[in-house]
């Protein structure tokens, strides 16, 4: 994954700074926009493309993304990712190539492999016609010289579900059928040319308007702006930038841990194997191309984003919520309509650093201490953590859990091989937890630091925390207020042991 490409993170940065600014002055409007264009590539010469004229189509796309649009105007999809087609044409169409290895040799072994009339000598090497080649891949495995090379494009390699092909002239295209919002495309792509819609103006419009707009932020968020910014200091920013109040997700962790150890209590008896359900991305991948598990095996409560979204409309049904994270897929999530309650808005960590820095706002140190997670539902956000959490539940309720097996999925292609297992019954654990990002959550495609970074600031940070017990936690709260399963249906019960 490209995380260390500094122009293009720049890039992204400074045309949302400027669109952030404008819509707190309520000056969005078309002139504006394209001073915004002007002054990332004045002219004459270009900076990063061919010409200037590409570099400010560029621009244009990245500021209709940066007001949650498509980017390019011909299209009308809902998908929160997209692709910005001025920026996407650099990469070769064709997947294999033949290289200046190839020693011309006189047994032609790949032009006799090629089923398809795709290969032909050439002035001084054999070439490959892309209109006829089926990437079938039988002349690299033929060339005795391995002269022939297979050259996956970055944001297909990427795709963990095959949602990527490209259009006659090479352009990137994307399934919406196919595609489970993960992100990977996104920061995989050297061109910045495939992005995600940001809801940053709608967000400073509702602050604007004198909504109660409350933040929600990540498990993740600890350890990602260094080892001395806790909970407290990104609540105390956010508060600077006109949010009414900031909430750790960590506490929608202990919700769905609670929850969920029910619900694997009770499959447990039935002997069926059950999902975790907070990974937007999981979820979406086993909707789409796992249907039938979808509707057997995955957890019915949910995510901890969810949660603490309808936590706090039960109190104040009024207030704009907005979940702030290192996850694309969780913009996807908010679109679904057939989750009640669900946040209205969900940003990434860069993208809430560009509206801080829209009003001269910086994260720093304060004093205050804010917890309300216990440390399972912080953990949330590594390999394992929930999974953990929900078996640290199960043992509050006075569960057993020596005798279950897990089924940790880290990963892409770790999820699909477990599910593959699991549709064909052939899958020994009794639970999966999935998580799309290697790494975890920690791991997400717009965390703003490398992940190594994160874990050492973490540690420093989750060491403060005190050890609450997760049920202990949640006493504190009206959970009988709001339902925490995805049809909205009230508990029959109390998560409580009497």
């Amino acid at each position: 994954m490209i995380t260390n490409d500094k122009s293009l993170v720049d890039l992204k940065h400074r045309v949302l700074r400027e669109v952030c600014r404008l819509a707190w002055k309520g000056e969005l409007d078309h002139d504006n926009r394209e001073k915004i264009v002007l002054s990332v590539s004045p002219g004459p010469k270009p900076e990063y493309r061919c010409c200037v004229y590409k570099e400010r189509e560029i621009v244009r796309g990245r500021i209709r993304l940066a007001m949650g649009m498509n980017p390019d105007v011909r299209k009308s999809s809902k998908n929160v990712v997209a692709v910005i087609p001025a920026a996407c044409d650099d990469c070769p169409i064709q997947e294999y190539s033949v290289t200046d290895s190839c020693r011309f040799c006189l047994g032609r072994a790949c032009l006799n492999a090629c089923r398809f009339g795709a290969i032909s000598p050439g002035d001084a090497k054999m070439r490959i016609d892309p209109t006829k080649c089926k990437n079938c891949g039988m002349c690299a495995k033929s060339c005795p010289f391995d002269a022939i090379v297979h050259m996956i494009r970055p944001c297909k390699k990427a795709c963990p579900v095959d949602a990527i092909h490209y259009d006659e002239y090479g352009i990137c295209e994307i399934d919406d059928e196919k595609c489970i919002h993960c992100g990977h495309c996104i920061h995989n792509c050297p061109f910045g040319a495939i992005g995600s819609k940001i809801y940053a103006v709608d967000v400073i419009e509702a602050i604007k308007s004198g909504k109660r707009v409350i933040a929600m932020c990540a498990p993740a968020t600890e350890g990602q702006f260094g080892k001395d910014i806790g909970m407290a200091a990104v609540r105390a920013a956010l508060k600077k930038a006109g949010f009414a109040d900031m909430v750790e997700v960590g506490l929608g962790g202990d919700m769905t841990a609670a929850y969920e150890a029910k619900e694997w209590i009770e499959a447990r008896k039935e002997g069926r194997k059950m999902t975790t359900s907070c990974c937007p991305a999981f979820i979406s991948m086993l909707h789409h191309h796992f249907p039938e598990q979808y509707a057997e095996n995955k957890s019915t409560t949910v995510s901890p984003m969810v949660a603490v979204s309808r936590y706090l409309k039960s109190q104040d049904p009024d207030c704009v919520t907005v979940f702030i994270g290192p996850c694309i897929a969780k913009k996807g999530e908010t679109l679904n309509e057939n989750i009640a309650d669900n946040a209205d808005f969900a940003m990434t960590y860069g993208e809430i650093v560009a509206l801080l820095d829209s009003k001269d706002i910086e994260i720093v140190p304060v004093e205050e201490n804010y917890q309300e997670a216990s440390l399972f539902g912080k953990r949330f956000a590594g390999s394992g953590g929930v999974a953990d959490a929900v078996m640290e539940a199960m043992r509050e309720m006075g569960e057993d859990t020596s005798s279950i097996t897990l089924q940790k999925c880290a990963g892409g292609d770790e999820c699909k091989k477990a599910l593959m297992l699991l549709k064909a019954n052939r899958l020994e654990a009794d639970f999966i937890e999935g998580m799309i990002c290697p790494g975890g959550c920690i791991g997400g495609p717009s965390k703003h630091q490398a992940e190594a970074l994160v874990g050492s600031a973490r540690k420093n940070l989750l060491a403060k925390a005190d050890g609450r017990g997760i049920l202990e936690n949640l006493k504190k709260y009206p959970m009988d207020q709001f339902s925490m399963y995805r049809d909205g249906h009230m508990e029959d019960g109390s998560i409580f042991p009497e």
